[in-house]
């Protein structure tokens, strides 16, 4: 954690533009790097003024976060209608992994699931139309963009409608707000209060833009001798753990989710994985020397702000 936070400091020594000048070569076992100072940085563009749309958007976001489900009687279920449903899919009459799920919430119309080819309804259309309570079943054909083991395959579903209902979101009252909000009391308070925070993410966002051309640019003038093997093993694998992890909370298998989610091959997985780690471990190296020369130190504030 201390090493991360003494490069996490060098990156933003360098992103304020005080290491300027020339400069000699620094190197270590791992990387040399051939200049640090006076690097040519793209200068990112300053945020814009955030706009009373902006602030609106955002509040409008907030409420609709807190919405309530409201059911609908008497009527059969429409495209825009929010439904629950269960339901159990079938491949040549067998069930297949994630092709099940109990109480999912889906709104008909907005895409979410499989959509309609030439021969087939999609899986929304085909809910539209029936009633709380009803069980049926639907025909649908996954995309051919979908994961290799069922791109194009025809699939059935067993359907068991549960709810129609709509989302409504509460009004901005003063009442809303002094249950929602830790600071402000009234609704005008709170509209500042999201004023506030949309600047505070937009110059957030604009330092990440410059401490990230800092590092392209240091990276640039980095020449890498080797990689510390043991590092380099760590990193790959925490980070297939963690694509493993995403894969088993949609209950897919690896292969399944990266091609779903990522369009690529287990094969361009593991050779992406490999070139991040690598260009991750260079840029940690490069900045380690950076903080060294520079007797670059945490702050005790920094050090808290990174979770140290």
């Amino acid at each position: 954690m201390k090493k991360k936070m003494i490069a996490a400091a060098a990156a933003a020594v360098l992103a304020a533009g005080l290491l300027a000048g020339c400069s000699g070569q620094l190197s270590n076992d791992y990387v040399t790097v051939t200049q640090y100072k006076g690097l040519e940085v793209p200068q990112p563009d300053q945020p814009d003024e955030v706009t009373e749309e902006e602030v609106q958007n955002a509040v409008q976001s907030n409420l609709d976060a807190d919405a309530q489900n409201e059911t609908i009687t008497g009527r059969a279920a429409q495209s825009g209608d929010w439904v629950n449903i269960d339901y159990t899919g079938y491949l040549d009459g067998e069930t297949f992994d994630g092709g099940s799920a109990e109480g999912a919430e889906l709104q008909l119309g907005a895409g979410g699931y499989i959509g309609a080819t030439e021969d087939y309804a999609g899986f929304e259309e085909q809910i539209e139309g029936h009633n709380t309570g009803d069980e049926f079943d639907i025909t649908v054909q996954f995309p051919e963009s979908y994961t290799p083991e069922m791109a194009g395959k025809v699939a059935q579903f067993h359907i068991v409608l549960n709810d129609i209902f709509e989302k409504v979101s509460p009004e901005l009252t003063d009442e809303w707000v002094k249950e929602n909000s830790e600071t402000a009391q009234t609704a005008e308070e709170y509209r500042e209060e999201i004023r506030r925070q949309l600047e505070e993410e937009a110059e957030e966002t604009l330092h990440s833009q410059l401490s990230a051309s800092v590092q392209s640019a240091l990276l640039d003038k980095t020449e890498v001798k080797k990689y510390p093997e043991d590092q380099l093993e760590e990193q790959k694998a925490e980070m297939r753990s963690y694509y493993e992890q995403m894969a088993e909370y949609n209950g897919l298998e690896l292969e399944e989710y990266l091609m779903s989610s990522m369009n690529m091959t287990e094969e361009q997985f593991e050779e992406q994985v490999d070139e991040a780690v690598k260009q991750s471990i260079a840029l940690d190296e490069a900045i380690k020397l950076v903080a060294e020369k520079q007797k670059l130190e945490p702050s005790e504030e920094e050090f808290e702000k990174k979770g140290g």
